[in-house]
């Protein structure tokens, strides 16, 4: 017994949510920090404002997916987060552009990154319960792909507004242009219609159907049954110990970056750290007080013993998510001061030099989202031809060429070479650590697991966002450019860590193909 391989156009309205949700979230992406200074947002408060969204999803995700895991219903396991989250999202759209005051609009910000979190980590989950292993490829690809598309058309669609429909760029004082705010009603139409599309022409697999699929599997490969969840995991003093060792460090943290008045950004990574010990102590007094099983209580206890539970292929992977997500937030973050800098020869905003460099990176950016959703459609085949992770290690190393050559590309027309690798790597990114990691989860636990997973994107966010601006400060003389070779080497890193990864669904994707 195994799942039923789908047709192109089932793995197609499988993913095709995607590409509303990251309409989305690349309008959120681009338009954020316009819409906050508009209202009055000083330019050092931007960071602070920007952590909240993934700090967001660092707590959603994980919820979520343990949700999800246990729902059943009419509209199946996933597709009611799918729903509820686009109908939030689209809601947050129409308010954003809109809001009179700065606090309104950072309330929408998060309610944003909440809903859209609300309806991406089911996604994941989806292809994992819907696909054999040997069709995961595929469908974490059109995933790429349909990310790919949703970017350029966001980061296109207040040009296209305007260019093509006449809709005026011109902001109103205290407003956004209208280009700007048509942009968020035209995204927010098609993100839920996009949802839609993959709720009613999408079925799933029931909770025993996936339960008989796990044991049929486990019979061919002659793997024992697992043992329950009962009883397994860190004892209660395990937790206090690791809780009060993480709470200290999170507190001397603290301590060190006020005495020392470093940026306030630094607060954010100190919280975590203590956040994560605070966890770990609730966790040691619900398992002391036999709270785990039920309720509110019992969910976040179980989430806590999934963390120390992962599979090994996902602790594999947890690092090259690491070092990967270093690297793109490194670009991200850097790439506009690099080449207005390095390339354009100046670092004054208000010259025309550097707004000329600042609109081409915008270029280069919905480049490489271009390209990705082209190697979204090569990179199932290269996968077939090799491995996934060869084909994650070859990927991951043109986007590490990609980031390195920026410092030696003098003419800055030439750059979108380099975003042409980047492209590969980001494509990659997006699908073949979950088509490796789906394969060796459980599938009673596949949304909590991936919910989790979100942690290794979200944590080197946090780190890049507090930390690449102290190390560009202190060891390159403030020169951005440098940031995007700490980039690369982190995509290095990422490629050499894959060949640690074991990938127990490739042999019988290979035998398959």
């Amino acid at each position: 017994m195994t799942r039923t391989r789908l047709n192109f156009f089932q793995i197609w309205n499988m993913c095709f949510g995607f590409f509303g949700i990251q309409i989305g979230f690349g309008l959120q992406n681009a338009n954020t920090s316009r819409i906050f200074q508009t209202l009055g947002a000083n330019v050092d408060d931007l960071a602070i404002l920007w952590i909240a969204a993934p700090a967001t999803g660092l707590l959603v995700q994980p919820i979520i997916g343990y949700l999800s895991d246990r729902t059943w219903g009419r509209l199946g396991r996933r597709r009611p987060y799918f729903l509820w989250g686009a109908l939030a999202t689209t809601a947050a759209l129409v308010v954003m552009p809109n809001a009179p005051a700065l606090w309104i609009a950072a309330s929408a910000l998060w309610i944003m990154d909440a809903s859209i979190n609300i309806t991406m980590e089911p996604f994941r989950a989806f292809v994992g319960d819907n696909l054999p292993d040997e069709q995961r490829t595929t469908g974490y690809a059109m995933q790429s792909f349909f990310i790919g598309l949703g970017a350029v058309l966001a980061s296109a669609l207040p040009w296209m507004l305007t260019h093509w429909f006449s809709v005026s760029n011109v902001a109103p004082a205290g407003g956004v242009p209208p280009s700007v705010r048509m942009a968020f009603y035209v995204g927010g139409a098609g993100l839920l219609l996009s949802v839609l599309w993959t709720v009613f022409t999408t079925r799933e697999y029931s909770p025993d159907q996936l339960a008989a699929f796990e044991a049929a599997d486990r019979a061919r490969k002659g793997e024992p049954e697992p043992a329950a969840d009962a009883g397994a995991g860190r004892t209660a003093r395990a937790y206090v110990l690791g809780g009060a060792l993480w709470t200290a460090i999170g507190l001397v943290l603290v301590a060190g970056i006020a005495a020392l008045k470093l940026e306030k950004e630094l607060y954010v990574l100190a919280a975590l750290v203590g956040g994560f010990g605070l966890a770990q102590l609730a966790a040691a007094a619900l398992k002391r007080n036999g709270a785990t099983r039920r309720g509110f209580s019992g969910g976040f206890a179980e989430i806590i013993e999934d963390l120390f539970r992962m599979p090994a292929t996902m602790k594999q992977l947890a690092v090259v998510q690491f070092f990967s997500w270093f690297g793109l937030f490194a670009m991200w973050i850097y790439t506009t001061s690099a080449v207005t800098a390095h390339h354009y020869h100046t670092t004054d905003t208000a010259s025309r030099a550097y707004n000329d460099g600042a609109d081409w990176v915008g270029v280069l950016f919905a480049a490489y989202n271009g390209v990705a959703a082209i190697a979204a459609l090569l990179i199932p085949l290269i996968a077939r031809a090799t491995s996934r992770r060869l084909s994650h290690v070859i990927c991951l190393s043109l986007g590490g060429l990609g980031l390195l050559s920026f410092p030696f590309i003098r003419d800055p027309v030439l750059l979108w070479i380099p975003m042409v690798g980047v492209g590969f790597a980001w494509s990659s990114i997006l699908s073949a650590p979950y088509s490796i990691l789906s394969g060796a989860l459980p599938a009673r636990k596949m949304g909590v697991y991936m919910g989790i997973f979100n942690f290794f994107i979200v944590i080197p966010q946090l780190l890049a966002a507090t930390i690449l601006g102290l190390l560009v400060k202190t060891f390159f003389g403030g020169a951005s450019i440098w940031a995007l070779v700490v980039g690369a080497a982190a995509m290095f890193a990422a490629a050499l860590c894959v060949f640690a990864v074991d990938d127990p669904g490739e042999p019988k994707a290979l035998s398959k193909t």
